[in-house]
């Protein structure tokens, strides 16, 4: 099916998720996750498959459960539906998210595994291939885009402290993020309009670590 919006209950499921993160809400609202925000968010990513997937990508809803095995926080459910178009962790995400913040659209390097990092700083301290991510991440900040990632507090080993792009070799992940309040175009067509424009606008940082940082060779744990 064609997606026409998240549900009119989505952005009240999680209010009240937040709230009461328990078993028993999730039991009793279950069919609400199910037809207002999980259908739709598969059929937004069955929708933009064509345009921003390709054949090493995989299209992913993620589960709903947190993994709480090693986390203070014991709460077992999240309280946002995230989805991705990515070849693999690291080597370029299209990311959208609805959640009670509204929905969100992010891209780029948001994990890397220490082989991807250490490619990532070989390309970033080149002069072609990082002056081009330099120029990539300033545009997207110019238009609206918030870069964020897991930075260094000091220079990585091996670099100058004087480099011309010691603050992005200094990135352990590199993404863009925007956010839109949540507003009656959640629950309309305009919705897919916004994320195409918004993966439109990753594609550079996209195809970037698809090209200079690639999918991880180290196995998964």
């Amino acid at each position: 099916m064609a997606f026409t919006g998240f549900g009119e209950h989505a952005i009240d499921f999680y209010d009240g998720l937040e709230v009461d993160n328990s078993k028993s809400y999730w039991e009793d609202n279950k069919h609400v996750y199910a037809a207002d925000v999980r259908a739709p968010m598969e059929e937004l990513l069955a929708e933009l498959a064509p345009e921003f997937a390709d054949d090493s990508s995989r299209v992913t809803v993620f589960r709903p459960y947190r993994d709480v095995r090693f986390a203070k926080d014991k709460t077992p459910y999240k309280t946002h539906c995230g989805g991705v178009i990515e070849p693999g962790r690291g080597a370029g995400a299209y990311y959208v998210e609805v959640g009670p913040a509204g929905l969100r659209a992010g891209g780029g390097c948001f994990h890397l595994e220490s082989d991807q990092v250490a490619r990532f700083r070989t390309a970033v301290a080149e002069d072609i291939h990082g002056k081009a991510l330099e120029d990539i991440v300033a545009k997207l900040a110019r238009t609206g885009w918030e870069i964020k990632g897991d930075q260094l507090k000091t220079r990585p080993r091996g670099f100058d402290p004087d480099h011309p792009r010691i603050d992005l070799l200094r990135h352990r992940s590199l993404y863009a993020v925007r956010v839109w309040p949540p507003d009656d175009a959640l629950h309309e067509r305009e919705t897919i309009n916004r994320i195409r424009r918004a993966f439109r606008a990753l594609r550079p940082i996209n195809e970037w670590a698809r090209d200079h940082v690639g999918v991880s060779e180290v196995p998964r744990r």
